[in-house]
């Protein structure tokens, strides 16, 4: 077949309707599948809305692939399309369905390969060094038993990488046999021609189509700027679930540094307590000295940054001014890391040798991080402190710095410097009046096509949009929290279950647990709460198993679930979910458009709820045979002039007014609901 075009593989009578049995066409898909097609053809950058319901993975994969296959425009050589998602269940849904699909149906030879982060990959070498000196590095049993397993998996995994794993090992366990940039001989080493990490780099360089998650993107953004690269050269980028970009880009273009990690590493190299680690086995008496010595200046330095959190507590952990303490802890790492390079320059073995550098260079980073966020060298950034519970001989501290804008950045080192960005999601838009100037705003992107490709959903006829008179304002947290402790048991029973309950936070969800969770046992609800601790994935599992279910959940769960069909029928929305005003990078943000002589509350934390509130309201219609209701007990959806907005933003669909203070579950109207 000579050159194929989008519609001859998504078309009505094309080469995908011809393998589905049950094959839909929409029109919207093929819409978006143009314009994406355009834009790589054209090497423009792309931002596009696509509702719920429009298939945007085809619309993108198809467009993608012929395009990478030399198939659009001039049947150039084969180009390279990088593919970043924010959720592992988009990652799973391409991999192990879109894109199998879509190469059985076309004539075309591509590969697709998921690129992982480097220590997600077992080192052979390190694996049989930790081997070796097991009884120095261990110290339960159960870690021992672990190295072993891992030994005996390495022998027969397909990819050597966590994901073949049947079990989590534990993180000091995997820290000692994962792949490390600082550890590696490359091919030097003894097993490279069988090393996974570097067969999965092989992969990649012959790839038409790289699939990552938004992390190691940005990661490698960073890294890039130094000369540096995670991922092999790529002519073009597509970011699905975008929504989340901001976020993700200023968490890997900043930095952070734990006193967890201080410890982890110090402890690697030798654990008081347990008489392990690297310098315990090759006896290194000098540096074990130092060790114990500059765990002496962590807990000095950290005590002191958690006394200052306690002595400021209005300003919310942010760090205004450079200085805030005295340094005594880099200086310690630095002569640390020096002493660790030295022993390890004394053994012939390469392998050896190789240890005590990368660890001398962890440490040497960690206690340069420590300074440069103490002088916050790095201008236009945030910098703050968090502090855990209690636990142990001290508390956690956190040293945070993150850009206040990732969009100069970005427009810099992304938009500038490839042909063709694409982005897309479901909840791109704050407005209809707006279009996508806040998104665009915040990632930097100015030169752009724009679509919007709405959904095939019929919303008007399959959701209600209940809205109650009545409740008392947020503001008034007593009533408040009674209130809405009453209208989920209401609404949950008028679903008999079935239900997503949405929070801002783990305070009020907590609450609401304890005052509702008597009440859900009594009726037969099953209560799963995302305070309980169970990974989300469990959570959503078992919320499909257990008929008429209710899932309390907070942030992850407003975006990237999916649970179509009858097991959900139900989202309620507890509150407007504006962002926590006293975060010190919102505080951050919020003054620096104040400076400038905007309006941070229209400018910012408006569009970015609605977007939220757009996700949450998202969970209900996942397939054109869902129905149900969505119920928001905010009452400032409203009592607020900007309440409008919100509802504004919404698809169409049946609106309900009830009311608070009507007793009684059995309303007119109320059984048709679902």
């Amino acid at each position: 077949m000579d050159n194929l075009s989008i519609e001859d593989v998504l078309g009505p009578q094309g080469l995908i309707a011809r393998r589905l049995k049950q094959y839909e066409e929409r029109p919207q898909q093929m819409a978006m599948a143009q314009a994406v097609g355009k834009a790589l053809a054209k090497n423009r950058h792309l931002v596009v809305e696509a509702g719920t319901g429009v298939g945007k993975s085809f619309a993108y994969l198809v467009p993608s692939i012929l395009w990478a296959c030399g198939q659009q425009g001039s049947g150039e050589k084969s180009r390279r399309v990088v593919i970043s998602t924010h959720t592992i269940s988009l990652q799973e849904q391409l991999l192990e369905k879109d894109i199998p699909l879509i190469n059985a149906a076309i004539p075309l030879e591509f590969t697709a390969v998921l690129a992982k982060g480097r220590g997600n990959y077992v080192s052979l070498r390190r694996l049989g060094a930790a081997s070796l000196r097991s009884a120095s590095l261990f110290d339960k049993d159960e870690e021992t038993a672990q190295l072993r397993t891992l030994k005996e998996w390495s022998k027969k995994t397909a990819d050597g990488s966590l994901s073949d794993l049947d079990f989590r090992p534990a993180i000091k366990v995997w820290d000692e046999i994962a792949s490390d940039s600082g550890n590696c001989l490359g091919r030097k080493c003894p097993t490279y021609d069988d090393c996974f990490y570097y067969r999965a780099r092989r992969r990649m360089q012959n790839a038409q189509l790289l699939i990552v998650n938004h992390a190691l993107f940005f990661s490698d953004l960073a890294l890039r700027r130094s000369g540096v690269s995670l991922l092999p050269s790529y002519d073009a980028v597509i970011f699905d679930e975008a929504h989340t970009l901001e976020g993700v880009a200023g968490d890997h273009l900043g930095m952070s540094v734990t006193s967890t990690q201080i410890d982890f590493a110090l402890n690697k190299l030798f654990n008081e307590r347990t008489q392990k680690g690297l310098l315990v086995h090759h006896e290194c008496s000098d540096a074990m000295n130092q060790v114990v010595h500059t765990r002496y200046r962590a807990q000095q330095f950290f005590n002191e940054l958690d006394s200052w959190l306690e002595e400021n507590p209005g300003g919310n952990g942010r760090a205004t001014v450079p200085e805030l303490i005295p340094n005594v802890l880099s200086p310690a790492l630095a002569k640390l890391a020096q002493m660790v390079k030295s022993e390890g320059d004394r053994f012939e073995e390469e392998g050896t040798r190789q240890d005590f550098h990368s660890l001398s260079d962890r440490i040497f980073l960690m206690g340069d991080s420590i300074e440069a966020w103490r002088m916050q060298k790095m201008e236009h950034t945030v910098y703050w402190v968090e502090s855990s519970q209690q636990r142990g001989p001290y508390r956690r501290v956190k040293l945070f710095a993150t850009p206040i804008e990732v969009g100069p950045v970005l427009r810099e080192e992304l938009f500038q410097k490839v042909d063709s960005v694409i982005l897309t999601s479901a909840t791109l838009s704050s407005s209809p009046d707006q279009g996508f100037d806040f998104f665009k705003d915040r990632i930097g992107i100015t030169r752009n096509d724009e679509v919007t490709s709405g959904s095939p959903f019929d919303y008007k006829k399959n959701v209600k949009l209940v809205l109650v008179k009545g409740m008392p304002d947020p503001s008034n947290r007593r009533d408040y929290d009674q209130a809405l402790a009453d209208m989920v048991k209401r609404y949950v029973e008028q679903t008999q279950g079935h239900a997503f309950v949405l929070f801002t936070s783990y305070d009020m969800l907590r609450n609401c647990a304890s005052r509702v969770s008597r009440w859900m046992s009594q009726n037969g609800y099953t209560l799963f709460s995302q305070s309980d601790g169970m990974p989300r994935g469990q959570m959503v599992q078992k919320f499909k198993e257990t008929p008429g279910s209710v899932l309390f959940g907070t942030d992850s769960f407003w975006q990237g679930v999916d649970v179509p069909g009858d097991a959900l029928q139900n989202v309620i929305i507890t509150k407007l979910p504006f962002s926590v005003p006293d975060h010190p990078l919102l505080q951050a943000r919020l003054n620096q458009i104040k400076e400038r002589g905007g309006q941070p509350f229209s400018e910012y934390q408006l569009p970015e709820a609605i977007i939220k509130l757009r996700q949450g309201f998202g969970r209900l219609i996942r397939g054109h045979s869902d129905k149900g209701i969505v119920v928001i007990l905010d009452p400032r959806v409203q009592t607020k002039g900007y309440g409008r907005a919100f509802l504004k933003a919404l698809p169409e669909c049946q609106l309900v007014e009830d009311s608070f203070a009507q007793a009684g579950s059995a309303r007119p109207g109320w059984d048709d609901y679902i």
